[in-house]
Parts: C-alpha cells; structure tokens; sequence
C-alpha cells in the first residue's frame, strides 16, 4: 500500500515531464508510475493539442487506475497550457487532489521544442527529457529547459550504438552545460537507471514534506516562431498580447501571467 502523505504538506507535490516529440515523456511517467505506486500515492495530467492519446496509453498500460490519469487537451502549442495560462492544468491536478489522497502528480507537457518550460505556479520541480536518437550535440545546444529544470533526462541510451551517438559524451557535455545541476542517463533496459530516476523523485517529495522547496523558474521561453512569416516572440511576462498561427488558424493570446 502506498505510504500516507506528510500531514505537514496541504497538497500533493506537482513534477513537470517536458521535452520535445518523442523523446520518450510519456514512457518516463509509466515507468515511474510502475516503480513508486507501491510507494507513494501518483497520479498524472497530460497535455496534448486536440487528443487524449499520451492518457490512453497510460491508462492502456495499467500504470495506475485510469481515473487517476486525466488528460488535458490545450487546443494549442503545449506549452500555452504549461506556461501562459495554466489554467486548465491547475483544474485538472486540484481535481485529483480533490478526489484522491495524493503524494504527487505528475504534469506531462505535450512535445514541445527545446525552450519550452513549466511555469513555477503550475508545478513544483520539473524535469526535462532528451534522447540520443534527437542527436548528440543536442544537449550542448541549451535552452531553459535543458541548462536549468531541476534533473536533465538523457534518455534511451541503450540506442546510442545504432544511432552513432556517444552517450557518455552527450550526458558530459550535458552536465557542463548545467553548471552542476543532475543528469541522468536513461534506459528502460537498464534497472539501476530506472531506480535512479524513482530516487531523485523521492528526494523532491521529501523537500516538499518538509516545507523546505522552493520552485525555481528555468525562464522565459527564447525567442521563436510558430511558422514561416511569424515573427519571433518570446513568453516571458509582461508581454503584450500578440497573434500568433498555430496550424492556420490564427488566435491573440496574452503571454503576461
């Protein structure tokens, strides 16, 4: 059964899961899932444009009781539901706490690019995912998600031999990039790596109960675009509001929350 949360903490701690398309988010949290549920009490929110798909699979895949995975559809780029307004997400999560008696929750951005990152008032650590197959040179690259979320995931890296990319070099150059924030080097192949990943989630839940963690803001989004003839635009507060395409349909949004 798992283990009653601390009477000292008034809700459940909220972990963010972001990174680009198919570096493997949706995997990390089952695994997790199936590694701490005996633990702790979990459940998830997921972020998806127009689909529910990553909350299928989770709940497909027996991970927790379905009820326990909600999923969010942004009717947008993810990372509006994650950052600009999180409004959405916040109902999802306070839901689950309203239903459930609950240790942690876990956010999962949908795939988004490399800048994208979790607002401090949604959750409370965050961690980023990369994968070999994105590329070994794409750690060194930056960006606030990859230089500053509280754990850097190098995932999949029992692919790196077919893929032609040096694992142990990525996770180095990884680590210089973070100015001594952790890397983990991921494969669902490996065990240790997997009770590595349940560990450094335990040691935040424990910071939490004890009233001590504070969530630190990785930062504003860089500058991007969101298709040809876009002009760059960054999220950080205080900006006005904009238009902005997102698959041909044009919408204002105000990135000042």
């Amino acid at each position: 059964m798992p283990e009653s949360p601390s009477p000292t903490t008034q809700r459940a701690l909220r972990i963010g899961v972001a990174g680009p398309v198919g570096t493997g988010k949706t995997s990390i949290i089952g695994a997790l899932c199936r590694t701490l549920a005996e633990r702790i009490s979990l459940a998830v929110v997921t972020n998806d444009i127009y689909t529910d798909e990553d909350a299928r699979m989770l709940r497909a895949a027996g991970v927790l009781d379905p009820d326990r995975i909600r999923a969010v559809e942004t009717g947008a780029c993810p990372h509006t539901a994650i950052r600009d307004d999180v409004t959405a997400d916040l109902t999802a999560i306070e839901e689950l706490d309203a239903t459930y008696v609950l240790d942690v929750v876990l956010v999962e951005s949908g795939g988004d690019n490399l800048t994208a990152t979790f607002s401090p008032a949604l959750v409370d650590a965050q961690l980023f995912v990369l994968d070999v197959a994105g590329g070994g040179d794409v750690a060194r690259k930056g960006g606030p998600g990859i230089t500053r979320a509280d754990l850097l995931v190098i995932n999949k890296t029992d692919l790196a031999p077919h893929v032609g990319v040096d694992a142990d070099l990525m996770v180095a150059e990884a680590s210089a990039a973070r100015d001594g924030r952790p890397v983990l080097a991921l494969s669902q192949r490996q065990p240790d790596s997997l009770a590595a990943l349940g560990d450094w989630l335990l040691d935040v839940l424990s910071t939490h109960r004890a009233g001590v963690l504070v969530p630190s803001d990785p930062g504003p989004m860089a500058p991007h675009t969101h298709g040809p003839g876009e002009p760059a635009h960054t999220h950080g507060p205080g900006e006005p509001a904009h238009t902005q395409g997102h698959g041909g349909e044009r919408h204002a949004h105000d990135h000042a929350r």
